[in-house]
């Protein structure tokens, strides 16, 4: 087990930044809250301190020590193998796996498409207009929030929570996802599943600790 502190480089609205402050409070480590603005000062992600931290220029990383990890699940994973009380992924292969299925939907299917570098991008060198981002926004979410609706209202692996009856690293990363579509404006009426699961998470402490309105650089 490590023996040095934690630091998050983040950002208080980030929805994979929420992800790893969700799992950082499920496992009870204190951590230092490392501010990176992603709209001040032309985005402090490109400062030379944050790109020598991650070439890609993202956030977060979580620096342990003497190393800095980046992509949230794989922060998210190291947490669970450095610190393994408070396990984010079940014992069982079969439940392991639906966990890293759910998260992996998320992570890298529905979020990426509406991150703030790809809206940028549309609107920007693609030349679209808002009305355009935002039916881009709304489609992805839709796409994505329906198929994982789909996929726990009929899975019998499901409990509380997306697996069981214990948070898992699934829904850290189904809350943010459920904000940032909400944030956007999404209506999320026809998804009752994740509502409730996202409800039965918004009862625990370290989930509403780790919530963007909370964090010290929040607007």
């Amino acid at each position: 087990m490590s023996n040095s502190k934690l630091v998050l480089h983040n950002y208080f609205r980030s929805s994979s930044a929420y992800r790893v402050r969700i799992a950082l409070h499920l496992k009870g480590l204190p951590f230092e809250y490392a501010s990176i603005h992603l709209n001040r000062n032309g985005g402090e992600q490109f400062n030379p301190a944050n790109s020598d931290r991650n070439p890609q220029q993202l956030v977060p990383v979580l620096s342990d020590g003497d190393i800095d990890i980046s992509q949230s699940l794989a922060i998210m994973e190291y947490l669970d193998e450095t610190y393994p009380a408070v396990p984010l992924l079940p014992s069982a292969p079969r439940e392991r796996a639906k966990v890293r299925q759910l998260s992996l939907a998320m992570a890298c299917d529905i979020h990426p498409l509406n991150n703030l570098r790809v809206l940028k991008y549309l609107t920007g060198p693609l030349g679209a207009d808002e009305a355009a981002k935002a039916a881009w926004i709304d489609h992805w979410h839709v796409t994505g929030l329906t198929a994982l609706e789909t996929e726990l209202a009929r899975d019998p692996q499901r409990g509380r929570f997306c697996v069981g009856d214990t948070p898992t690293m699934a829904d850290c990363c189904l809350v943010p996802q459920l904000f940032a579509a909400g944030r956007f404006g999404l209506d999320l009426a026809p998804f009752p599943t994740l509502r409730a699961i996202d409800a039965a998470c918004q009862e625990l402490p370290e989930f509403q600790l780790a919530h963007p309105a909370r964090q010290p650089d929040s607007e």
